[in-house]
Parts: C-alpha cells; sequence; structure tokens
C-alpha cells in the first residue's frame, strides 16, 4: 500500500512539474511572439516615417521642449521612459527556469532578480514565488543512502564486441565488463521515470579548510522533491584502449562542429562517423532534453588510467621516447602514424577535456597503470602515481579523487582508514581526498573528518545477465535486468 502510496506521488509530482514547464514554455513563446511582433511593426512604421520625410524633402526637426529638454539629459531620459524589454525578460525566464529545472532554485531567483526593475515585472515576481514554493517543498536527501554506479566504455556493435564466446577470450571479457548502448539507455531511462536524480561525487560531503590549509569533510545537503532518490555516476577506463580496436567501441573522444563532446566510430568500411557513441554524450543528450534528471547539472567522474593514454589519444611520454619494452599495440599504433606528436595529442586532448568539466564531468585518477592497489608494493604505488601526475594530470587537470582500478581497496568496510595505512597516507599528501572501490552492496559511503569513501556497483554485463535470470539480485532497487538486457548479448561466462 505504502509502494503503491509513493509511486502515485511521484506520478502526481512528475505530472504537476509537466503542466508547469509546458505553461512557463507556453509564457515564454507567448513573450517572444509578441516581442517579434513589436520589432516588425516598429520597424514598418520607421520605414513609412523615413519615406514620408524624403518624399516631403524635409528635414527632421524636434519642436517640442519636453522632447528638446529630454534630449539633452540623455540619462536621465532613459531612466524615465526605460521600460523592461520583453525579450529580455522571455530570456531570464528560460534561463531561470532551467536552473529551477536542476533543483538549483536559489540560482533561478537570484537569476532573476538580476534583471533590474524585477520587482515591477509580474512574470518575474510570480517566477520567484513559484521557486520558492517548490524550493520550500524540497527534503534532505541522507548521503549516506547515496548509490553509486558505474559503466565501463559502452559498448556500439554488440555482435561484434560479444563474437567467437568460445574461442576468444576478449569477446568474453567484453561480453561480461561491458555495457551496451541499448542497455545504457534503458537504464538512464528507467531510473529517470523512478524518480532517480544525478548528483555530483562531491555533493556528498562538504569540505572546509582549516587556517593550516588541511580538509576537513561532513555530510553535504542535497535537497530534493519528496520522491526523488539521489544517485552519483562514474566512467572507468575512458581512454580508448588499443585492444578494443575490431570490437565495436567508440575510438576516441572529439567536439563536434558545434563544440559539444562526442565520440568517434570507425565503421565497417573503414570510415569514421562522429555521433553519440559512449555515455559521455549520450547522457549530455539526455540531461539536455531532461533537466530534472541531474542537481544542479551534475554529471559523473571519469576515471582514467595513463598507459595507452586518455580520451583514446595517445598522450603518454611512452609513445615519445619508445622504451625497449614498449608493447606491440603502441608498437603497431606508431608504425601507422608517423606523423605522431606527442604534444599535439596532448593539446586536442586537453581541449576536449576542458569542455567536458565546463559541461560538469569530473577527471579522477584509476592510477596510470590499472593496478591493483592492495597487493601492489608500496614503491610501485609511488611510481605509478608519479606516472600518472606526468601524464595524466598535465591534461584533465588536478584531481582530488582516486578510484581504484580492479574494484580494490585499502582497507575493509566498515572499518576505513585507520592511521598508520601507509598507502592510504601517502595517495593523502598527493592531495585524493575521496576514494571509491566496487562492491555490489546498494549503499557504501564513508564521510570521516580526513577523507570520503564511497563503493560503486557496476552496471555491467554480469550483473545484467545474471539478475536477468534470477541467478542475483543486486539490480531490483535499480531496474528489472530482464526488460533491461540486450537481446544481442550471449550468454555470459561466470567469473572465474
Amino acid at each position: 500500500m505504502e509502494n503503491h502510496q509513493n509511486n502515485e506521488k511521484r506520478r502526481t509530482n512528475r505530472e504537476r512539474q509537466r503542466k508547469y514547464m509546458q505553461k512557463r514554455m507556453g509564457m515564454t513563446l507567448l513573450l517572444l511572439i509578441a516581442v517579434t511582433g513589436a520589432v516588425v511593426l516598429a520597424a514598418v512604421f520607421m520605414a513609412n516615417k523615413k519615406k514620408e520625410k524624403e518624399e516631403k524633402g524635409t528635414v527632421e526637426t524636434i519642436a517640442d521642449p519636453a522632447v528638446n529638454e529630454i534630449q539633452s539629459r540623455p540619462d536621465q531620459a532613459e531612466n524615465e521612459t526605460k521600460e523592461p524589454q520583453a525579450d529580455t525578460v522571455a530570456v531570464v525566464l528560460q534561463e531561470a527556469d532551467l536552473l529551477a529545472a536542476g533543483y538549483d532554485y536559489d540560482g533561478a531567483i537570484d537569476k532573476v532578480k538580476s534583471f533590474e526593475g524585477y520587482e515591477n515585472v509580474s512574470e518575474l515576481t510570480a517566477a520567484i514565488a513559484d521557486y520558492e514554493a517548490r524550493k520550500a517543498e524540497c527534503v534532505p536527501v541522507n548521503v549516506e543512502e547515496i548509490t553509486h554506479v558505474f559503466y565501463h566504455t559502452l559498448v556500439v556493435d554488440p555482435e561484434k564486441c560479444f563474437a567467437n564466446q568460445e574461442t576468444d577470450p576478449q569477446a568474453v571479457g567484453n561480453n561480461q565488463w561491458m555495457t551496451t548502448i541499448d542497455e545504457f539507455n534503458k537504464i538512464t531511462q528507467t531510473m529517470y521515470d523512478n524518480g532517480y536524480v544525478l548528483v555530483d561525487l562531491h555533493d556528498i560531503a562538504e569540505e572546509t579548510v582549516d587556517e593550516n590549509g588541511v580538509s576537513h569533510f561532513k555530510k553535504g545537503t542535497i535537497m530534493l522533491p519528496p520522491g526523488k532518490k539521489a544517485f552519483v555516476l562514474s566512467l572507468d577506463d575512458l581512454s580508448y584502449y588499443h585492444s578494443y580496436d575490431g570490437y565495436g567501441y567508440a575510438s576516441k573522444m572529439v567536439l563536434d562542429e558545434n563544440g559539444k563532446p562526442k565520440c568517434e566510430y570507425v565503421q565497417e568500411d573503414g570510415t569514421t562517423v562522429v555521433g553519440d557513441y559512449d555515455a559521455v554524450p549520450l547522457l549530455d543528450k539526455f540531461i539536455e532534453e531532461h533537466p530534472d534528471a541531474a542537481y544542479k547539472g551534475a554529471r559523473g567522474t571519469i576515471a582514467l588510467t595513463g598507459y595507452n593514454g586518455v580520451l583514446g589519444y595517445r598522450t603518454d611520454i611512452s609513445y615519445q621516447t619508445v622504451p625497449e619494452d614498449i608493447n606491440k599495440d603502441k608498437k603497431k599504433w606508431l608504425e601507422e602514424h608517423p606523423d605522431f606528436d606527442l604534444e599535439v595529442e596532448r593539446s586536442q586532448a586537453r581541449e576536449v577535456a576542458e569542455v567536458m568539466k565546463a559541461e560538469g564531468w569530473r577527471f579522477a585518477s584509476h592510477t596510470w597503470g590499472h593496478l591493483k592497489v592492495g597487493e601492489i608494493s608500496f614503491e610501485r604505488l609511488e611510481a605509478d602515481t608519479i606516472k600518472w601526475k606526468e601524464n595524466v594530470e598535465p591534461v584533465v587537470g588536478a584531481t582530488d579523487t582516486i578510484i581504484f582500478a580492479h574494484g580494490q581497496d585499502l582497507a575493509g568496510w566498515p572499518e576505513g582508514y585507520a592511521a598508520g595505512n601507509q598507502k592510504f597516507e601517502y595517495l593523502k599528501a598527493q592531495g585524493f581526498n575521496y576514494f571509491c572501490n566496487v562492491d555490489s552492496m546498494q549503499y557504501g559511503v564513508q564521510i570521516r573528518d580526513n577523507y570520503v569513501r564511497q563503493s560503486r556497483r557496476n552496471l555491467d554485463g554480469f550483473r545484467i545477465y545474471f539478475n536477468s535470470i534470477g541467478q542475483e539480485n543486486t539490480l531490483s532497487d535499480l531496474f528489472n535486468a530482464a526488460e533491461i538486457i540486450d537481446s544481442k548479448r550471449p550468454p555470459v561466462h561466470p567469473l572465474g
């Protein structure tokens, strides 16, 4: 009964919001039409006046003393005669409505109040009252019950990616660890329909810095309408490894003619096309169409290694120095790209990364070499971190987040990172404050004075398949895996 009431309430809230947005869009459209009509009439009037003067051969004079006085005091005239421009009002409302749709009601109110004389414009004062009413309805999210989901690079061509399951170990791994574009789109839509709202990893905690420059953390405050549920998203290995070539994945991130992050994809005939071939452009498009899917414009956190470069660009120094132990994939790529220039690759990757960050995406370390931090020596962790900071950080910028490769961690749950944990203390000293592993539990959040930690759930072929056939029940709070699984996905091999 309670679930039924909650579902009804969510449907009512969504319907109210849909009607509100339709009404607001209608008002904005009417304002724009009115402005357009006024501009046209004014242009016609001025053209007629000019023609009339030319025909009479007269020179324009101003005989009205009041007008002459106003002209002699232009600043005062402007203040006395200035009225709100309807086109500007429409633009302000459009921008404010977009902020409010993403639950940034304070931002929406500030946007309206930035309009000079807003107090005298009924549409603007009504909008402020509406934003304040919607803000008052919001309730705080329990940040300790925020789930964190993640994907690897999405599969564009499942038939190519999953072929030869009995003979190709790479295809077996593809089937276990990767999610298809069709599955990603279904999950995104289903979670949205179920009231999930994407929040930034950094939204779950509030950071303060003391007089000694030391960061301290406490629970963050996230306010959402009743019935909404927050979740965090991350993407692993967005480097487009050489090992992905020929398996139906995108090849790199690029900017399209409009300056938006998209992906290159090499088709079967060898031609390259640009489009929505991975999670970044797909999610950007979804949020553009559904601004209420993200809290204050949040996006995900992208965990990057460095050994094959980042975002599909070969940005690692090894491509330039070509050490003796360079692997065959890198060697083959260099032979196929004799005009390779490391600085050009880094510059192009940096340009894409900057646009992605401006849209709300964040970057994190995934270790340079995709290492198991719990098993490697301390010395190797040091060397690997230096490589990440020398080869990846200059491209994507500094980060305070490390997402551990292979899901490994430096401590168990719930005990957390204790004093004397050498690897943790080293990573802290390198500027890392947010730490994420992999775990199938629904919620895993630790917010301590000196760090923030969250476990992640893999929405990959393995989880989707075994949930869809009833052998696991680890995703039912998010979606029904049987309705999500791609019909082109073959049975998934058990891990072993």
